[in-house]
């Protein structure tokens, strides 16, 4: 607990230092300058994000929220905390000079990342069970701290890494660091609500029907939005750098331009709190409402595409909240602030797989707990459009056993680096049965002048020699079983394994063939004991 509360104060600490410098110094000024050079600035934002990825990074990638989700169910290892300066100078890059994509991100990232240090320096104090305990307290602290929201800070962190369930264990200390995170940063930031809300909105039969309006579309938009982030993050990575680039920047410019225009506001640049304030005017057409859902889906998305860094949490919200004011302005509502923020919370927690979390952030982010009940009601309904989808790849459907959590594993843990193989242009001898015992499996390598070439079963040199198989080159009785990758899961090559008869698969990182994964290892609990109890006594 008290490493918790550590953890909470230097998470805020941290934040309010990385909002300081993003949103005061460089945000807010960018926003002051023309049309015509800040049309520029998302676009420079990019190019420096890529340099920091790039030459101080070592080449990491732009993801800072999805590292705490695929890092917590990574049991036998921490967080590599290599590529942090670049990621969050990245971070700073693309969020201060106006990119599409939201605070948050980096704020997990930071708080996931001092947890991971705290961990590290005090393993002995936790037992196996806790060695991600740390590291979801620093991400509840880092939600805390950025949107001002304790409660929502600490479900975030339990709820989204799982899609149909909680990461219970971590409950208390999730409350504790972000309490503790969240006094931290509003004494130096202050505690002005993240989204003003003036009156109290009446709730009665009508809001209800629209609160299940807002849900459908909500729940069918956020469907849409996560696909269509999916493939910006894929084209991210498959175009070459300079296309994706130059195709983001000049969207991005052209969305400034537009927005500027046409709503006398550049909408398009930043995480969209300015968003939030527009569409609760009471004399918007609805054209400009559908057209803004548009522009900043577009905007983040190229954002990505681009390599920006940053979250995804508040641009949900904003699509959100523009669903909500849609629906507000086709039925003729007067008092138009409950259904955006009704569509807030149904298009974070369809979009995240987070329901409560966005319930309650809705809640405690503009100080009106009046907005649950229709806030749950879109919420639930969003949530049937989503099947198996998120916004973040790296979700488990539901907490499993020790198997199903080892087979989650990537290859690496589980492969052999030294290794026994046949030569393809080798007889079928005695020296064959020699290396199945040596090897100790039922089937072995073969490489034919270090090429990988398929496997060889010991069931087949069997039928060989009774005169079922033909041929007396090895080679001859090879099978084309696939090779595996070290950061392929340990369930891909127990499948691979299964679907070709074979009980091991060579590891192949690009041209290098740097070990050998087993059936047996994969599936070895005790090295789940053995690496656990290395990590908390190293000596």
């Amino acid at each position: 607990m008290l490493l918790a509360g550590i953890t909470g104060v230097a998470t805020g600490l941290a934040v309010a230092a990385f909002d300081y410098v993003t949103a005061d110094l460089l945000l807010d000024h960018v926003r002051t300058l023309p049309t015509a050079v800040l049309a520029a600035m998302p676009a420079l934002g990019l190019l420096l994000a890529w340099a920091f990825l790039r030459w101080v990074g070592h080449g990491a990638s732009p993801s800072t929220s999805d590292e705490y989700v695929r890092n917590f169910h990574e049991r036998d290892r921490s967080m590599d905390l290599r590529p942090f300066p670049a990621r969050i100078l990245a971070s700073v890059s693309t969020l201060g000079l106006g990119g599409a994509m939201g605070f948050e991100g980096p704020s997990i990232y930071l708080g996931a990342a001092i947890g991971t240090s705290l961990h590290r320096r005090f393993r002995r104090v936790f037992s196996v069970e806790d060695a991600k305990l740390l590291l979801a307290v620093g991400a509840a602290a880092g939600v805390a701290a950025i949107f001002k929201t304790p409660l929502t800070g600490a479900l975030f962190a339990i709820e989204v890494p799982y899609q149909q369930d909680q990461a219970r264990r971590v409950a208390l200390p999730a409350l504790i660091g972000a309490s503790t995170s969240y006094v931290t940063f509003v004494l130096l930031r202050g505690a002005a609500p993240l989204i003003p809300v003036s009156g109290a909105p009446a709730f009665d039969v009508p809001d209800l029907l629209g609160a299940l309006a807002v849900g459908i579309l909500c729940g069918a938009g956020a469907r849409g939005f996560v696909w269509i982030v999916g493939q910006a993050k894929q084209a991210q990575t498959r175009l070459p750098r300079w296309l994706s680039y130059v195709v983001s920047a000049v969207v991005l410019a052209g969305l400034v331009a537009v927005t500027a225009s046409v709503y006398h506001a550049p909408l398009s640049i930043g995480p969209g709190y300015e968003v939030l304030a527009w569409v609760e005017q009471p004399s918007v057409g609805l054209a400009l409402v559908a057209a803004l859902f548009v522009f900043r889906a577009l905007a983040t998305t190229a954002t990505i595409t681009g390599g920006g860094a940053g979250g995804t949490f508040i641009p949900l919200v904003v699509q959100g909240s523009i669903v909500g004011r849609f629906v507000a302005g086709v039925a003729g509502v007067t008092q138009v602030t409950l259904l955006p923020l009704v569509g807030a919370a149904a298009f974070l927690g369809a979009g995240y797989r987070v329901p409560i979390t966005a319930v309650v952030f809705v809640a405690e982010s503009t100080g009106r707990p009046g907005f649950i009940v229709p806030g749950v009601v879109a919420t639930v309904v969003a949530q049937l459009f989503m099947g198996d989808a998120s916004i973040t790849p790296y979700q488990v459907r539901m907490r499993g056993g020790h198997i199903e959590q080892r087979l989650r594993m990537p290859v690496a843990t589980a492969m052999r680096p030294e290794w026994v193989h046949l030569d393809g242009a080798g007889h079928i001898d005695d020296g064959v049965d020699e290396a199945f015992l040596r090897a100790k499996t039922l089937s072995l390598p073969v490489l034919d002048a270090d090429r990988y070439v398929g496997m060889v079963r010991l069931a087949d040199v069997v039928a060989f020699r009774v005169g079922q198989r033909e041929g007396d080159r090895i080679r001859d009785l090879s099978v084309d079983a696939p090779s595996v990758g070290s950061s392929a899961t340990l369930l891909r090559a127990v499948t691979d394994m299964d679907t070709f008869e074979v009980d091991c698969l060579l590891v192949i990182d690009g041209d290098d063939i740097v070990g050998l994964v087993t059936r047996d290892d994969a599936i070895r609990l005790d090295q789940i004991v053995a690496r656990s109890d290395d990590d908390r006594d190293p000596t």
